[in-house]
């Protein structure tokens, strides 16, 4: 299971910090990442973290603002947001992904954590 948690509203230019509880596998085991669905737009994918691999992607449109991190010891992960745009408005959920953020690669995910940016 990955049960993400941490939305809210921002004003523009803001930071917020969401989190991923990671259960039935570890994350040296699999890749978790996050990818986002604005209302009314196809999902997006946003970020891959490999802590097995070493290597973190990220979506050119965030790249820059957000940071993914993965803790091991508490199977968590975390996508630090800042800078944020109004356009960063979205249900963002954590997600199994692959090695990139090609939105085909997140392939079980749980329930959303939703977040709106004010201008």
């Amino acid at each position: 299971q990955l049960q993400a948690s941490g939305g809210g509203s921002v004003q523009s230019g803001g930071s917020l910090t969401l989190s991923c509880a990671v259960s039935g596998f570890t994350l040296e085991e699999g890749n978790v990442g996050w990818f986002r669905q604005a209302p009314g737009q196809q999902r997006e994918g946003v970020s891959c973290f490999s802590l097995k691999n070493g290597f973190t992607v990220y979506a050119d449109a965030v790249k820059g603002r957000f940071t993914t991190t993965g803790d091991g010891a508490k199977n968590t992960i975390d996508l630090q947001m800042n800078d944020m745009k109004p356009e960063d408005t979205a249900v963002y959920y954590c997600s199994i992904c692959a090695r990139s953020t090609n939105i085909a690669e997140y392939t079980y995910w749980g329930q959303g954590t939703e977040v709106t940016v004010s201008s």
